[in-house]
């Protein structure tokens, strides 16, 4: 059967365009359609500029008629982030204090993105300040996952994932600090990259005098297709301007070209995060897969203390965000402190990190860095090293207190949504890249991998992500859509 065109991927619709079978214009139309049907119920795109876009697509149809191609990415309409500036778009954060934050400039991956030829027509919804692996806020509402509207599409780019896996959009973009691209992929059935740290800039994916690049931060690409992932990161990488000066990016191909030839190592538990049953069988069936497409398939991991490693991992991530946070976070983890020395708790870890002195900061990045150290000496012998996105699949939204308090049911049992970050951090903390597509489903619901590399082996990760989508499973539309 022919792929609906909402869910063809940009490298199958980019010949299509440049050869003038198919219009920019059309295709563009066609998604509007879609959005107009589908957007009630999901609440995924949250700003549009349509007449902006239609000039744009007529522009780029003029130009293929011509000859002139702009890029590789030539007439594609997409959506991006809300945390991105688009200019003449609000850039909120989903914080009602930003509502007036409409920007003249696009963030430097947007320019990235248009240069290529992208038409950006619209923005996807976020969780407030981008903290929570839902996505709901003040100004724009709930979106919800096209799987099960009744749960979340994940956060905090859970607008990104679900616009593509409802065929909203054709690419999304996307920002990473704690699986806020990885989780969404995951909840949602569709591919995310989280980049190794500093590959692409984060110039413009900010609020209001934001100049300086936060520690473990990234910004990466959603899409439907492993290859629409390489195809992205090769547009949106790349120092700016000033870094430009005195240095260029040259990532290394992906090592393999075969499933066969891949050292797959193998990592589906840990103390710190039970995995959902379901989840594991079909991690382990994927697995299997690889196994009898003929990879070396291990069950070994690098030789650290993942609790001392995911306990840095919190530390640091609040600390890399403790200039954002109100000053009623602030007493509250004055107070957390105050009653106590550590408990071990999601909470107190945060208080911490929200209040630490920067000489501490220190001696915990320079334990960070040891650690770093034992996964660049892994990845020498093993090409990727597989494990969960999250604990299970999608879970039923709540809005209800503070996200630090919410649980989440796994293997019928009650536990923190928080302990989820185990899995967010194992990568991220060390600066590695990382990228998640489908696995399959667990009681009618998506699961993803995610497929870690050495750091710079971006096209690794996604490189075995094509394989994998070829030869195993890839995208596969929620049912209704």
């Amino acid at each position: 059967m022919t792929t609906p065109l909402h869910f063809q991927s940009a490298s199958e619709l980019v010949p299509q365009l440049v050869r003038g079978t198919l219009k920019s214009r059309d295709l563009l139309e066609h998604l509007l359609a879609r959005i107009e049907q589908h957007n009630p119920t999901l609440n995924a795109v949250i700003w549009m500029d349509v007449e902006g876009a239609r000039a744009q697509a007529d522009a780029a149809d003029a130009a293929a008629a011509r000859g002139q191609i702009w890029g590789p990415l030539h007439g594609i309409p997409m959506t991006i982030k809300e945390s991105y500036r688009v200019a003449g778009s609000p850039t909120t954060w989903g914080n009602p204090n930003f509502r007036n934050n409409v920007t003249e400039d696009d963030a430097l991956t947007v320019e990235r993105l248009k240069k290529a030829g992208a038409i950006v027509f619209g923005k996807s919804n976020v969780p407030f300040m981008l903290a929570d692996w839902q996505s709901f806020n003040a100004i724009y509402g709930t979106t919800n996952n096209p799987w099960d509207v009744t749960r979340t599409p994940g956060g905090s780019s859970g607008g990104s994932a679900a616009g593509l896996a409802a065929g909203l959009t054709i690419l999304e973009a996307g920002s990473d600090i704690g699986a806020s691209i990885r989780n969404p992929a995951h909840y949602c059935g569709v591919f995310g990259h989280k980049p190794t740290y500093g590959v692409v800039p984060l110039a413009g994916q900010a609020l209001p005098e934001t100049y300086a690049e936060g520690d473990i931060s990234v910004v990466g690409p959603l899409t439907r297709s492993a290859a629409d992932l390489r195809t992205m990161l090769h547009v949106m990488a790349g120092p700016d301007a000033i870094d430009g000066a005195g240095w260029k990016l040259n990532l290394p191909p992906s090592r393999h070209r075969s499933l066969k030839d891949f050292r797959v190592a193998l990592k589906f538990s840990d103390p710190n995060c039970v995995t959902d049953s379901g989840y594991a069988v079909a991690l382990q069936n994927l697995a299997d897969q690889l196994a009898k497409a003929g990879a070396t398939v291990k069950e070994i991991e690098p030789d650290i203390d993942t609790s001392r490693h995911y306990e840095l991992y919190v530390l640091l991530l609040r600390a890399a965000t403790s200039g954002r946070i109100t000053d009623d976070v602030l007493e509250m983890s004055r107070e957390v402190l105050a009653r106590g020395s550590d408990d071990g708790s999601y909470l107190y870890r945060m208080a911490r990190g929200n209040l630490m002195a920067h000489s501490e900061w220190l001696g915990l990045n320079n334990e960070r860095h040891a650690i770093r150290l034992e996964f660049a000496k892994f990845f020498q012998d093993w090409d990727i090293l597989l494990t969960p996105a999250a604990s299970g699949p999608a879970w039923p939204q709540n809005e209800v207190g503070l996200r630090h308090d919410r649980t989440i049911e796994v293997n019928g049992e009650q536990v923190y949504g928080t302990d989820q970050m185990f899995w967010a951090g194992y990568s991220c903390n060390v600066y590695l890249p990382s990228t998640v597509g489908p696995a399959g489903l667990v009681r009618g619901l998506p699961v993803g991998y995610q497929a870690i590399t050495g750091q710079y082996m971006d096209y690794t990760s996604i490189g075995f992500a094509e394989l994998v989508e070829q030869e195993i499973m890839g995208f596969t539309p929620p049912p209704g859509y």
